[in-house]
Parts: C-alpha cells; sequence; structure tokens
C-alpha cells in the first residue's frame, strides 16, 4: 500500500477510511496579514510521513482561506478531536495576533488524554501552565514545528486500518487488547460500530502510554434487532486469569477453598476488603495459564507447576459493568499444602505497597453462609466445583 496525505479542511467531510488521523490545534490568524502556521505543519507531515497507509489531517482552517465564521465549525473541530489518533498543539502565542484564548480551552480538555503532543517556539507569550501541565502529565513537548509533527508521528507509528464507525477509535485504544476483545464479539454476533467517544482512559506504565482501564460511548447497530443502541458506555480492562485451589470434602459444602483478602479501594464490604479467588492480570503475560499460576505464587506464596491447573472456562463477569472476561482455572491442592496454607494466614503476600494479599480458609458451605466473596466469585466457585 502506497503512502497518502489527506487534508480535511474545516467543515469537510472526511474520508471514508484511515490509517492515522491528526487534528492541528492552537492558535490561528482572524486577518490576512498573520501568517498562518497550518500549511507549514501540513508540509511537514506530507515530507515526514513514510509509512504505508492513508494519513488523515484534520486542520480547522477553511479552505477558502481565512476563518470568518468560527462558531459556525464548532461541532466540526470537535468531532475532529476525538476521531484523532493525535491532536497536535502548536501554540506560537502573540496576544496580539494569535491570542489563542480557545486553545486553552481545548488543551484543558485534551491534555491528559494519552493523544496529545505540545509545542510552542521559544518566544511565545504565556505558554508557562500549558508547558507544565504537559510535563506533569508525560506529553511530548517540543519547540520547533517540525519536532512537534515528528513526536506525533513516532506516537502513531505505523498506524491501523479503521473505516465507518472504527474511524472514532483512536489507535491509543484501538490497540489495547480488551478493545479488541469487545469488539470482535461485536463482529461476531453481526453487530455494527457506527461511532464512538472515547471518554474515560486509566493508562499505566513508564509513560502512561498502556490503557488499563477505558470507557467508551459507543454508537452500535443491532443487527438481530434492526437498531442502534447509543445510551451505554462500555467499560473494560484487561481479561483476568483466576484459580480455584481446593481440598475436596466429604460433601460439596465441606470442601475446604482457598481466598486471598486485599483491600480494594472499590470494596462495599463490611470490612472494606475483598475476599476471592487468587489471580489478575498483566499487561507482559498474554498467556492466561501462565497469568493464572503466577499469580497464585504472588498472591499466596505457592509455587507450582502450570500442569496442575485444570481450565474451567472463560466468561465474563460482570456484562453489564465490564466487557473483561475471566479465565477461570482449578487445582486440588493435598493435605500437605492445604496445612501450609493455613500457617500463611498471617503472612502478607503480594507486589509490594500497591497490592497486599492475606490467605483465608474457608468450605465452600461456609463462604456460602457468611457471604464472604461477591457473586461473581461465589459463581466461579460454584462451577468449578460442580
Amino acid at each position: 500500500m502506497a503512502s497518502e496525505v489527506v487534508v480535511v479542511h474545516a467543515n469537510e467531510t472526511p474520508p471514508d477510511w484511515w490509517d492515522a488521523a491528526v487534528f492541528l490545534a492552537g492558535p490561528l490568524p482572524r486577518t490576512d496579514d498573520v501568517a498562518s502556521w497550518n500549511p507549514e505543519a501540513i508540509a511537514h507531515l506530507r515530507e515526514q510521513w513514510t509509512r504505508d497507509g492513508r494519513l488523515v489531517v484534520f486542520t480547522p482552517e477553511l479552505r477558502a482561506g481565512v476563518l470568518s465564521d468560527y462558531t459556525g465549525q464548532i461541532e466540526w473541530e470537535h468531532r475532529g478531536m476525538h476521531d484523532a489518533d493525535v491532536v497536535l498543539f502548536w501554540v506560537p502565542r502573540d496576544l496580539e495576533t494569535m491570542p489563542a484564548f480557545t486553545t486553552n480551552i481545548e488543551w484543558g480538555i485534551w491534555y491528559g488524554t494519552g493523544k496529545v503532543v505540545y509545542g510552542a517556539p521559544p518566544t511565545a507569550e504565556k505558554n508557562e501552565y500549558l508547558h507544565y501541565l504537559a510535563e506533569a502529565h508525560g506529553v511530548p513537548i517540543a519547540d520547533r514545528l517540525d519536532k512537534t509533527v515528528a513526536a506525533a508521528l513516532a506516537m502513531i507509528g505505523d498506524g491501523a486500518r479503521r473505516e465507518g464507525g472504527e474511524r472514532s477509535i483512536p489507535l491509543l485504544l484501538w490497540r489495547a487488547a480488551s478493545f479488541q476483545t469487545w469488539y470482535r464479539a461485536q463482529l461476531h454476533a453481526g453487530n455494527v460500530l457506527e461511532g464512538a467517544s472515547l471518554e474515560w482512559t486509566f493508562r499505566v506504565g513508564e509513560n502512561n502510554e498502556s490503557v488499563m482501564f477505558w470507557a467508551a460511548h459507543v454508537q452500535v447497530r443491532v443487527t438481530a434487532e434492526d437498531r442502534v443502541k447509543t445510551n451505554e458506555v462500555v467499560i473494560s480492562r484487561p481479561d483476568t486469569s483466576q484459580v480455584l485451589l481446593y481440598r475436596p470434602g466429604a460433601t460439596v459444602d465441606e470442601t475446604v477453598v482457598v481466598l486471598v483478602r486485599e483491600f480494594r479501594s472499590p470494596a462495599s464490604t463490611s470490612d472494606g476488603f475483598v475476599h476471592e479467588l487468587p489471580g489478575g492480570s498483566s499487561r507482559e503475560q498474554a498467556d492466561p495459564a501462565v497469568q493464572a499460576r503466577e499469580e497464585v505464587e504472588e498472591e499466596t506464596g505457592l509455587a507450582f507447576s502450570a500442569d496442575r491447573l485444570r481450565p474451567i472456562g472463560v466468561r465474563q463477569v460482570a456484562a453489564t459493568v465490564s466487557a473483561h472476561r475471566a479465565h477461570l482455572y482449578a487445582a486440588e491442592i493435598t493435605e500437605a499444602e492445604l496445612e501450609w496454607f493455613r500457617g500463611q494466614r498471617d503472612v502478607p503476600h503480594g507486589e509490594g505497597d500497591t497490592e497486599r494479599t492475606w490467605v483465608e480458609i474457608a468450605s465452600y458451605g461456609e463462604i456460602r453462609r457468611r457471604g464472604l466473596v461477591d457473586w461473581a466469585t461465589l459463581g466461579m466457585i460454584a462451577q468449578a466445583l460442580g
């Protein structure tokens, strides 16, 4: 596929598909005698976009020249910034000719989204607060327009083809495995994503580059019902792996189960702790079985071979709340291991200050009677014990 750059001016309809999209944000001249920076930015993008695929550049300037009716294109700009993979802020602020008052508002909306780059010449006025926020949130910063363009294209990388409603999913989310899991399920059901707005992300990593949690307001054509549903938000996170460690009893109710107790901020329990099966997720580990074994060792201290894991199944945990799934495994423990676990109940486990877990032991009957676990965990235990 050849390299292509398509420029979309204010109020123009964007193409049906693209591999990458950049929105040019920053002050624009209001008179003919002040030069615009947008043409230079577009020239740099044409020169530096050498990858295969189509790069779309949204410029808020009218194709005819000086912008005369700003209020008539507000919706177009907002949609373009939402759809763009990167919002490129170049702020050559001049209080007389380009005061950038609107730019301040736009920056305040987008600086923390993980899809912006920031640039300004050293001579620009009153940009100290913008620069501070960029540094504080790990936003790439440059003092030349060509370098700002380079930072935007570095964030994009190779891009990915998206068409129709897929264009509303920026690469930041498109590349997340949790999004692709949800989207593949929709495609498998025959549904069509007609549009979306990424409302929120919680990101981790050295530069907050990896999406851990996300929420997107979506418009989905429900093919089976021939209607478009627009009133819901999809929330998701990486899939998890859970392990039921159990010692069979004379009856199912007498079967002993190993739980972990951990303080989790969302807990609405009487003691403020979550009581659950050992488990979790990781950005680095793609194999759910390996993840399961690692979580058991991390949260309980027990190291064991992966061949002891019995796969139970994969299901969503709470389909009306989150799109993520749990990969459930079970492993029967020995009497000696059960006694070892009893000795671990006062020993903290976990990973530093971010995770502290405590081993708990209870029979299945006790778990049900005392309401020790949430409904999702109770269902996992019931499924695994059969």
